[in-house]
């Protein structure tokens, strides 16, 4: 079946990912890669791929990617389109770490022509609004198609690129295509404190929650609905095979560190509560083999571990662990904190667990200090979380002050949800 972009227009958004199953590559592929039922997961770009690039026919295309674009032999798109007469690749953008994945947190790689390919690679990291669509139009593209992995926290800075680039390809007059991945931690629920808009930055840019439970196709849906002033041409191209309730392992996918502090799905997994740890005084890991899994100071003991077991939290323990990062906080030092062991992720939350680690800690380690610059109300969304813990409030009391908002946001998600 070869859709033309003319018949995927009339069809809808999700013309692509409903026709799958009548596709000659996935009934070659079914064989391959089995899941239960038989089902197999197709990423966006393979249905894009799948149907002859039709929805790119006769456009001049930009990728806004990195190391995560890749097929399921592990090459990248950016390549494969390239070496592919249907379509006219003319230029690449990368965000935050870069195309080609080299710079550390809150770095890019700048304006280059990319080795590989020739491609031009421009930098979109902290660019937005006229000055990113002036990049766009200095690449001459038609259509911005995004492919990033996500990894389903507000404060993974992907989804904010993606928000920036279809504001910028509005006021350009380009056309946005979204090729949709899993979210690695599953998309069963919402979580966490939703962001309030007096402190929107690049690790949050609109009132959704903290973890928020969405793939990145229904993100944009979201976004282009209900945030964006002037909604930008979108197209959405499905998943086909994917359930909501499925973590990373169960795609058949390679996972590829989406950022070099990313290393593995299950640092996904605990991100979106330990990541609040950027926002203290301790080390959330960095400059370690378990990122966000490893958390600890210099003159904590094995009492955090312990006041972090008593509370009872579901689906995980806290192991009393030594570690000396090679980079970022206490560098060179041998520190004293915490290891989070998941043993249930099905009843483990995240962002619970991130707040009960910071009363606990708080509480038991007296050098406990937030940053100066109160990042840790960027991160959180609002001052809630910063002056409940310091006026002594339980983990259950701070968890039960934003369910309201929670609410709210669930009730408005619940609108943009592609898959079951």
């Amino acid at each position: 079946m070869n859709l033309s972009r003319r018949s995927l227009l009339a069809a809808g958004t999700g013309a692509v990912a409903a026709t799958a199953a009548a596709s000659p590559a996935l009934a070659a592929d079914a064989g391959r890669t089995a899941r239960p039922g038989g089902r197999r997961l197709r990423t966006g770009f393979e249905q894009l791929a799948d149907d002859g690039y039709g929805l790119l026919d006769g456009e001049r295309v930009g990728m806004v990617t990195n190391p995560t674009g890749v097929t399921r032999d592990v090459r990248h798109i950016v390549d494969v389109m390239h070496a592919d007469a249907r379509v006219d690749l003319v230029a690449v953008f990368g965000p935050e770490h870069g195309f080609r994945g080299t710079a550390q947190a809150g770095g890019s790689e700048g304006r280059y022509d990319d080795p590989a390919t020739g491609l031009p690679v421009f930098d979109t990291y902290r660019k937005s609004g006229q000055a990113l669509a002036d990049i766009f139009t200095e690449a001459r593209v038609d259509t911005v198609v995004f492919d990033i992995q996500d990894a389903g926290a507000r404060f993974y800075t992907y989804i904010w690129t993606l928000y920036d680039c279809m504001v910028a390809a509005e006021l350009a007059g380009k056309r946005f295509v979204v090729l949709d991945r899993p979210n690695p931690v599953s998309g069963r629920s919402a979580e966490g404190p939703v962001l309030h808009k007096e402190f929107a930055t690049f690790v949050g840019r609109e009132p959704i929650s903290q973890a928020h439970g969405m793939t990145v196709a229904e993100l944009a849906r979201l976004f282009n609905a209900e945030f964006l002033e002037r909604p930008v041409e979108l197209e959405t191209v499905l998943m086909s095979g994917w359930r909501r309730d499925e973590f990373y392992d169960a795609s058949g996918l390679p996972w590829v560190p989406p950022s070099p502090n990313m290393p593995t799905p299950e640092t996904a997994l605990v991100y979106p509560g330990t990541c609040l740890f950027e926002g203290t005084n301790l080390s959330e890991g960095r400059g370690t083999t378990r990122p966000f899994e490893l958390l600890g100071a210099e003159g904590i003991d094995r009492g955090w571990a312990e006041a972090a077991n008593e509370l009872g939290l579901p689906g995980v323990h806290f192991r009393e662990a030594y570690f000396a990062p090679t980079f970022s906080k206490f560098q060179g030092k041998t520190v004293g904190g915490v290891q989070l062991h998941v043993h249930d992720r099905e009843a483990f939350d995240a962002v619970a667990t991130g707040i009960g680690l910071l009363v606990t800690a708080k509480r038991t380690w007296k050098g406990f200090a937030w940053r100066s610059d109160h990042w840790i109300d960027k991160l959180t969304g609002s001052t809630q979380v910063r002056t409940m813990i310091d006026a002594g409030a339980d983990a259950e009391d701070v968890v039960a002050a934003w369910q309201g908002e929670l609410a709210e946001f669930r009730a408005v998600r619940r609108r943009y949800l592609a898959y079951r």
